[in-house]
């Protein structure tokens, strides 16, 4: 790690959009910060120091409790999946979706209590739709967004 930082960047990385990890490779390598990459089946990752991938077995959660377990406080998760990023929050880490939405204690209870509301529809057979596609202003929101929490990070 360069001088000064002292975290790690965790990519939640089986559904997270390919232009999301291109933009966190980007930063890392401007910045210098490690990122990890944890998924349940392999992908392919540009080679260099600051990136590794860690390959875990195919099942609910494996890929969240590894991610869970091996962060500390200072480190940034990306995930899109609610109930990881409340339990990043919870262990004082920073978590952030691939729409460039920052997690927060306050938001992401909420966030918790919709989902668990539309699962609760959908298996009572609503359609509930899903969210709309990932889309070019969804990456710039992501990059914008990483980039200003990083250089608070960083500084």
């Amino acid at each position: 790690m360069e001088k000064g930082v002292k975290f790690k960047i965790w990519v939640d990385a089986d559904a997270c959009p390919r232009a999301v990890k291109e933009v966190v490779f980007k930063a890392s390598d401007r910045l210098k910060i490690p990122i990890c990459l944890v998924a349940n089946s392999y992908m392919a990752i540009p080679k260099g120091p600051l990136i590794s991938f860690v390959k875990v077995d195919k099942g609910a959660d494996i890929a969240d409790a590894h991610i869970v377990d091996s962060i500390s406080e200072s480190d940034l998760v990306v995930t899109a999946d609610i109930p990881l990023a409340a339990l990043v929050v919870a262990k004082g880490a920073t978590a952030i979706n691939p729409r460039g939405e920052l997690y927060t204690e306050e938001n992401v209870r909420e966030r918790l209590s919709v989902r668990d509301f539309m699962a609760n529809l959908r298996d009572s057979g609503v359609e509930t739709g899903g969210p709309p596609p990932f889309g070019p202003k969804d990456k710039e929101r992501f990059a914008n967004s990483i980039n200003r929490l990083l250089t608070s990070m960083t500084n």
